[in-house]
């Protein structure tokens, strides 16, 4: 009872203080005090059990029975869940938080009948907002959500959808808490209203009403004149303040290069760039300004005419400067550096032309320098080609960092040409003072330039085409280079500008001749990429020659490993992301090659299914009934398997699904269906029209279509003709009738078909020798039986320790030597043999 006395003697003097004060207390302060006292009121009631009426009888001591409203229920079980949905959002488990949600929309839907005349509670609004922001949060945070796991990638998609669902209804209480919180009022009035730091406001009640006559004494202090108030702040700081009047803003000075009246000479200059150079690379120093004081003396020199070789000096340490700017080597240049290194460059470029006369290389010491004397020949430490290489690796770089979608990846590709004639010009300057190893160097970045380009037309200008610059540049690495790398890599881009100009022939040759495939797997992993690339290329080649058999050769290791993407340089698989730290991640993304040199997959995966499927329908008709028969692609039945198990099949839409329906029709020998579903509109966009000479590639193809067909037509109904004219396989097939002559020749003589062809008649004689469908089961049959019996007797051989009657040579009986009937081939051998 004591307790209730205090809390009705408090609310007295509260209601007494309003009444007193009230003219002065319309505030957000006051209304948040009288809300934080009927808060903590109502908390102190709950606590000690008074729900209903207050009861002043002394028997409420021994009363326990709590007797508690429907809404109260069902607000504490609402509070239960969110304060365990918070729980979940700290700890990041999103699959928890989809769970909790369920739960409380559930709970919720059940209060609604409740609840529905106040309409939602604060707090369910305050965590349905909470809640968006922080999947909004975990949704743009890309490196957060790759890392997730299955469950909670999952999780986080659904629940999501979910919110955004569920939160139409309340999108405008939604949009007044975010309003209401920005101005930082809804966590102070919703605090209060619940009772949270209510007895603050209880334990510094006195203090506030004490203090308003100490408040008004501030006002009216504030009204009073600004000059005495000034002075009353002066008297008590205790000090005396000059004023002084404003005036233009400061303009902030350049760094002194040097002292006033100091003689500007080489060595001081020197000197200078030394200190400079000295601070590159400690803690602490403000490379920006370094890069700032570099350019000053470098402006000096100029002023003061102290030599070009000392400017190229001070240009090769500006160069420096903007490369460490960024330690980090993940990082790459900001814009704004990039252009200044090239304008750099190019600057230092124009400084060793004029300058022919001056020597630079890595290999001289800082000792043998000369900068000044006229009199010896002038020699500056530094390599202008190590510049240049790392000038090209940060393109790389940006090219590699930028989206490659956006207008920004445009616009910093055009600089490629800027870095083209950078390097264009360092090599005219080293075919004059550079050694064969630096121009092997040089001629590989222009090669790096080159390689992959195609050449529309000739030059307007006449000027030299691809072929021959790769030629030429390509010449001289073979014969002055010594290191195998540069060796290999100008070969690699050799041969894939070979294969992608159509000179398949030259490709081959040279990639049989250098024997890298022997090789390859020590090589480092940027040179396996460019391999991966070249045989790619290569097998595109062979596929627009119509080449078949090569094509299909040469594309068979990079489709069927199933990471033809990662293998290509060309991005990260998400299965592969768990077997490799964070470390390994970076450098393997810095191997990836920028998105203007991709091959195109979808084309790549195109291109050797309809290859596997011109060597593999034919094949599977001449062997339909061979227990024995190999695939000669797996991925290509592994296509045709998913086709097949699909209950419903519908007109193709994907490019897998064309190649499957274009199987299916040929296997029936129905070639034009074939040709429809390979070459057609939707085939075109996606893949045959980004050949450079695509009408090529579909006549080709046509050609393909039909020659294979005409060969699955004869293997899968030679068993139905006695003779079969050429002029109707001729007019069914569209083809003239010579090849129908060579196709069918060429398959008599492999002993793909049995027949003989007979001149004046022009037809074709089946021999009737090959087995029905009847027999190829019985033949099946026998050689298991045959296989069953001979494994029963290796057992029975085992279990008595003899031969099982026979002699130690003979053990395996008449299945050992050439006398067995199944070991000889069988029927289709034998009737083979007596046909020539």
């Amino acid at each position: 009872m004591g307790s209730y006395r205090a809390l009705c003697g408090s609310y007295r003097a509260l209601w007494g203080s309003v009444c007193l004060y009230g003219p002065l207390w319309v505030s957000i302060g006051f209304y948040t005090s009288l809300w934080g006292l009927c808060g903590f009121l109502w908390v102190s009631m709950d606590s000690m059990g008074f729900y209903g009426p207050l009861l002043l009888s002394e028997d409420e001591e021994d009363t326990k029975r709590v007797v508690r409203s429907a809404k109260d229920k069902r607000s504490e079980e609402l509070c239960s869940i969110i304060r365990a949905l918070r729980n979940a959002m700290k700890i990041k488990d999103v699959s928890r938080c989809l769970e909790d949600f369920e739960l409380l929309s559930r709970a919720f839907n059940k209060a609604k009948g409740v609840l529905e005349r106040e309409g939602p509670p604060r707090f369910y609004i305050r965590i349905l907002a909470d809640l968006e922001d922080y999947l909004a949060e975990l949704w743009e945070d890309k490196e957060g959500k790759r890392r997730m796991n299955k469950n909670n990638a999952r999780a986080l998609s659904s629940l999501r959808q979910k919110l955004r669902k569920h939160n139409r209804e309340y999108e405008a209480q939604i949009a007044a808490y975010r309003q209401v919180r920005m101005w930082g009022l809804w966590g102070n009035l919703w605090g209060r209203a619940m009772g949270l730091g209510c007895r603050a406001e209880l334990c510094g009640w006195a203090e506030r009403r004490g203090g308003a006559e100490r408040r008004r004494a501030e006002r009216r202090r504030k009204r009073a004149p600004r000059s005495r108030r000034e002075e009353e702040e002066d008297e008590n700081e205790g000090g005396e303040w000059e004023k002084v009047k404003g005036g233009a803003p400061l303009v902030k000075e350049k760094p002194k290069m040097f002292a006033k009246g100091t003689e500007i000479t080489p060595a001081v200059v020197l000197k200078k760039l030394n200190e400079i150079l000295q601070a590159r690379g400690k803690k602490g120093t403000d490379r920006a300004a370094q890069i700032e004081l570099l350019q000053l003396l470098v402006a000096v020199a100029n002023e003061n005419g102290l030599g070009a070789a000392l400017e190229i000096k001070i240009k090769f340490s500006i160069i420096a400067s903007l490369y460490d700017y960024n330690p980090n080597l993940a990082t790459y240049m900001k814009p704004e550096l990039w252009q200044r290194c090239l304008s750099c460059i190019e600057e230092l470029l124009d400084e060793l032309f004029q300058h022919p006369e001056i020597f630079i290389g890595e290999n001289i010491l800082e000792e043998s320098e000369n900068l000044s004397n006229p009199d010896q020949p002038y020699r500056v430490r530094g390599c202008i080609l190590t510049l240049v290489e790392r000038m090209d690796e940060e393109f790389t770089k940006i090219m590699q960092n930028t989206d490659p979608h956006s207008q920004e990846y445009v616009e910093q590709l055009k600089d490629e040409a800027r870095v083209c004639s950078i390097i264009s010009r360092l090599q005219q300057y080293l075919q004059e003072q550079g050694s064969p190893e630096e121009l092997c160097r040089v001629y590989l970045r222009r090669i790096l330039h080159t390689y992959y380009k195609f050449d529309y037309g000739m030059a307007a200008d006449g000027s030299e085409d691809s072929a021959s610059l790769m030629d030429r540049l390509c010449k001289f690495i073979y014969a002055k280079d010594r290191t195998d790398r540069i060796r290999t890599c100008s070969i690699l881009c050799h041969i894939y500008h070979h294969a992608l100009h159509s000179r398949w022939y030259p490709a081959r040759d040279l990639m049989l001749m250098s024997h890298l495939q022997d090789n390859i797997q020590h090589a480092d992993p940027p040179v396996q990429i460019l391999y991966n690339r070249t045989m790619v290329q290569l097998g595109i080649c062979a596929f627009r020659q119509g080449l078949i058999k090569d094509a299909h050769n040469a594309l068979l290791d990079i489709q069927s490993s199933g990471r033809a993407k990662e293998l290509l340089g060309q991005g990260l698989l998400l299965r592969s992301l768990q077997e490799r730290n964070p470390e390994q991640e970076k450098v393997e993304k810095r191997r990836q090659v920028p998105f203007h040199m991709h091959v195109n997959l979808e084309l790549l995966e195109c291109v050797y299914l309809v290859a596997a499927m011109l060597l593999e329908i034919p094949y599977m008709a001449a062997h339909e009934f061979d227990a024995r028969r190999r695939m000669i692609s797996k991925q290509f039945h592994h296509q045709l398997r998913v086709g097949e198990r699909q209950p419903l099949l519908g007109p193709p839409e994907s490019m897998r699904e064309h190649v499957v329906a274009a199987s299916k029709a040929m296997k029936m020998g129905d070639w034009r269906s074939c040709h429809r579903y390979v070459v057609n509109e939707k085939m075109n966009g996606k893949v045959w029209d980004l050949f450079p000479e695509a009408d090529k590639v579909r006549a080709m193809l046509v050609r393909s279509i039909q020659e294979e067909s005409l060969r699955t037509y004869l293997f899968t109904y030679s068993s139905v003709y006695d003779s079969i004219s050429m002029e109707i396989l001729s007019a069914m097939f569209e083809l003239d009738l010579p090849t129908v002559h060579s196709i069918i020749s060429k398959m008599i003589i492999n002993e793909e078909l049995m027949a003989s062809l007979d001149q004046p008649t022009q037809t074709v004689q089946m021999h009737r020798t090959e087995p029905s469908a009847q027999q190829n089961l019985a033949l099946q049959l026998a050689e298991k039986l045959g296989t069953l019996m001979e494994n029963n007797e290796r057992v029975l051989d085992h279990k008595q320790g003899s031969y099982g009657g026979y002699f130690r040579d003979q053990k395996d009986g008449y299945r050992k030597g050439d006398g067995g009937y199944l070991r000889r081939g069988g029927y289709r051998q034998q009737e083979r043999g007596s046909n020539y």
